[in-house]
């Protein structure tokens, strides 16, 4: 197709599948209000699977979770009932709890959204999180195993869901110009989740309502050949991504480059790809052993990353 790959594929984890949301349609079961079950409309996000919710603190879960999983700015308290099946004045009553909490915040007159403060708890999770000797050292062997491929750690941009930023590589002696980039080009084509294999590779993992805003964009206009301009065929590379864990990119985001990408998971949640650069005239196909060894190191950044028990319980 002169853009992504041979394939790019679902879910290189179970976990992963968590992240892409679920839009399938199938009415859940929730809990009733009084005599009537209420469901979410069809057309309507999901809420992921769930008990009961006759706990309080469940409840509570349930009306923060609602806000990422419905997206968009600003929601309603029988938006949130819908979605959550709980009745609209325990939503309520939650929501004047949050304000008071600093969790939720009233934009307008029956609105509310998480406020900014809710960040905070998203850092403080990912303090375990890696450290620079760590990811050097990951990339280094990537860069070893594919003869001298230029490989990077991307990462979701923490102030915003649907972008990515390079935050460590391992070059060589190699710098932008090298690569045919100036600055500007970093921070136009490279954060886009619409091109090259690293961006579609976070971007197969984010919730429907993330991909929907990235395909909404423009593509670059510093854009590679090799990038995807329809939204269908997009999609589809997405579904590949999913099937087989990584992603091959065809002069997506500068002209001459091909790639290969695959995702970092942590705790079941998209946090970033692993990514190999080399010419096209080295390498006009990705081989195995390029797709393996970025796998790999994929997987050891999210093995590195990824929440995991002190030394002292089981």
């Amino acid at each position: 197709m002169g853009n992504s790959i041979t394939a790019s594929g679902s879910s290189a984890s179970a976990a992963a599948t968590t992240s892409a949301s679920d839009t399938n349609g199938t009415p859940r079961h929730t809990p009733s209000r009084s005599k009537t079950v209420r469901q979410a409309p069809k057309s309507a996000p999901t809420a992921g699977p769930r008990t009961s919710g006759s706990g309080h603190a469940e409840r509570v879960f349930l009306v923060q979770t609602a806000f990422a999983e419905l997206g968009g700015s600003a929601h309603g308290p029988g938006e949130i009932a819908e979605f959550t099946g709980l009745d609209d004045s325990v939503v309520y009553r939650i929501l004047q709890s949050g304000i008071y909490q600093r969790i939720f915040e009233r934009v307008d007159r029956g609105l509310y959204r998480l406020r900014t403060s809710a960040a905070q708890l998203a850092f403080t999770a990912l303090d375990h999180g890696l450290d620079g000797a760590t990811s050097q050292t990951v990339l280094r062997e990537l860069r070893m195993a594919t003869d001298g491929g230029l490989a990077f750690l991307y990462m979701v941009a923490p102030f915003s869901g649907a972008q990515r930023q390079c935050v460590d590589m391992a070059v060589g002696d190699s710098d932008l110009a090298e690569l045919g980039m100036t600055p500007r080009d970093v921070l136009s084509v490279t954060r886009s989740l619409r091109t090259g294999a690293s961006g579609r590779t976070i971007l197969a993992y984010l919730p429907e309502v993330l991909q929907q805003r990235v395909l909404a964009e423009p593509v670059p206009d510093q854009a590679g050949p090799g990038v995807f301009r329809d939204n269908d065929a997009l999609l589809a590379s997405l579904a590949e991504v999913r099937d087989l864990g990584h992603a091959l990119g065809y002069e997506e985001c500068m002209a001459g480059w091909n790639s290969c990408a695959a995702p970092i998971m942590w705790d079941g949640a998209i946090m970033g790809a692993a990514l190999l650069l080399k010419l096209k005239s080295v390498m006009p196909v990705a081989p195995d052993n390029v797709i393996e060894a970025t796998k790999e190191a994929a997987a050891e950044l999210s093995r590195y990353g990824a929440a995991r028990p002190a030394a002292d319980q089981p």
